[in-house]
């Protein structure tokens, strides 16, 4: 066992990190369950099949921050953007593969692999020692499951997520909202900061009410019941269950003070909470909800000082597996105490086929630099895949962390450059610029201590 590197699951994040590992002359073991053992969502046996959509989402590797991952594992060699490249579809700025293709072109390479053994049946348990990444997806086995709870703690590893809109700090009109915390709660200002608040008149609110009663929902299909904690009710549950609800739940105005109108008491406060480190992105607190993408913009945007966000995501409600990574994880995604074990894909809390990749294509490049003696930093925080690292290992905040997708949000701010929405191409040109160069930096570095070995 310890002259291999493991992974558990054959899912897009476990095909990239297995390629990887081969890839710089180490012996890999790709443990996949199916077609054995079956999930609900799954169709065929084959590796790194698609099952909710066949877009990789925008190539733009200018104005995109997806399209400048895209760019990263292209220049790593990737098998994901290779196999998606090869089998892509007319879909004007987007990605999309043919995903029948695209997997089966996938399987083929990786079991044809000199370096790559196959082994089609379910793990059931972390192991207790080796070299080992878990990369199970949201769809990880019960019993496997059971495992990873027992080692991590039952509240760090979440089957139903209740996440609420972030929205990018640049776009909040600062001249309705304020920054203050409730009861100016916390030792420093920047604690007293942490809170941006968007005050509501009593017609404002009823119209946000209104608006929230009839926006239309995502209704579920599966026969599973969908119990809701009282903490994270969706707001419409809490709505519906009387109009006064939300101002005395997540909209109440107590303890708040309006900079702006200091003797006029808001009937209402929407809070958003800085969601990461660096300061670009609010979550909006206790809106955790299950509206369609296009209704929360248009509710959300009823809000005093949102009329013109954009939002880094969307909210929802819907049954996932993912651990707690920030607390569990260290830099280098091994779990705490567990150093033989590391995590990668969606099980991290990424959000995305490409954003899981990216996060395999790491664990695998590390997981293999381990074997071989080695010692890789990872990727700067100023490329794309260095921001989504950072963000799920060290950025986000343990207490709140829900799945991301890639966004320029997560990555550092970029001094002289000009905020706002006017000025936002010339700003997302300026970090990937720097993302290329950074990532080339890093790339030639693993290449030359690759030669060495």
């Amino acid at each position: 066992m310890t002259s291999r590197v493991n992974i558990i699951g054959g899912g897009l994040a476990g095909s990239e990190a297995a390629w990887q590992v081969a890839e710089m002359g180490v012996d890999v073991c790709l443990h996949e369950m199916r077609p054995y053992v079956k999930t609900f969502a799954h169709q065929t046996g084959d590796f790194a099949e698609m099952v909710c959509s066949n877009s990789f989402r925008s190539d733009d590797h200018e104005q995109s921050a997806v399209g400048q991952l895209h760019w990263e594992m292209r220049a790593a060699t990737g098998l994901i953007m290779s196999a998606a490249d090869m089998h892509r579809l007319p879909a004007g700025g987007a990605l999309a593969v043919d995903r029948s293709l695209f997997s089966k072109y996938i399987s083929e390479k990786l079991r044809s692999h000199s370096r790559v053994t196959v082994v089609n049946a379910e793990v059931t348990a972390l192991p207790s020692s080796g070299n080992w990444i878990c990369a199970t997806g949201p769809l990880t086995s019960d019993r496997l499951g059971e495992s990873i709870r027992a080692i991590t703690g039952r509240k760090e590893l979440a089957f139903y997520d209740a996440i609420a809109p972030i929205v990018y700090q640049e776009t909040i009109d600062m001249n309705v909202a304020w920054n203050q915390s409730r009861y100016d709660k916390g030792e420093s200002k920047a604690e007293r900061t942490a809170y941006i608040n968007c005050p509501l008149s009593r017609d404002q609110y009823e119209t946000f009410v209104d608006t929230l009663l009839k926006a239309e929902k995502t209704q579920f299909h599966s026969n599973e019941p969908v119990n809701y904690f009282d903490g994270c009710l969706p707001i419409e549950v809490m709505a519906e269950r009387g109009r006064e609800t939300l101002r005395f739940g997540p909209m109440k105005p107590v303890g708040l003070t309006n900079i702006h109108k200091p003797h006029e008491k808001p009937y209402a406060v929407v809070q958003l909470r800085r969601d990461n480190t660096l300061g670009t992105l609010y979550n909006i607190v206790g809106f955790q909800t299950k509206m369609k993408h296009n209704a929360q913009k248009t509710v959300f945007r009823t809000i005093p000082g949102l009329e013109n966000t954009s939002f880094a995501r969307l909210g929802g409600i819907h049954r996932n597996t993912f651990i707690n990574s920030p607390k569990l994880l260290d830099s280098e995604l091994k779990l705490n105490n567990y150093p033989w074990i590391r995590f990668a894909g969606q099980i991290t809390g990424v959000e995305g086929y490409v954003e899981s990749a990216a996060i395999g294509l790491i664990a695998g490049r590390l997981a293999a630099a381990d074997m071989l003696g080695i010692e890789l930093t990872i990727p700067p925080v100023t490329t794309a895949t260095g921001a989504l690292l950072y963000h799920i290992t060290s950025g986000a905040h343990s207490d709140t962390f829900q799945p991301m997708n890639i966004n320029f949000g997560l990555f550092p701010k970029i001094e002289g450059v000009s905020a706002g929405r006017k000025g936002r191409k010339e700003r997302y040109k300026a970090y990937t610029e720097k993302a290329k160069s950074a990532w080339r930096a890093w790339l030639n570095d693993q290449e030359y201590k690759y030669s060495l070995t």
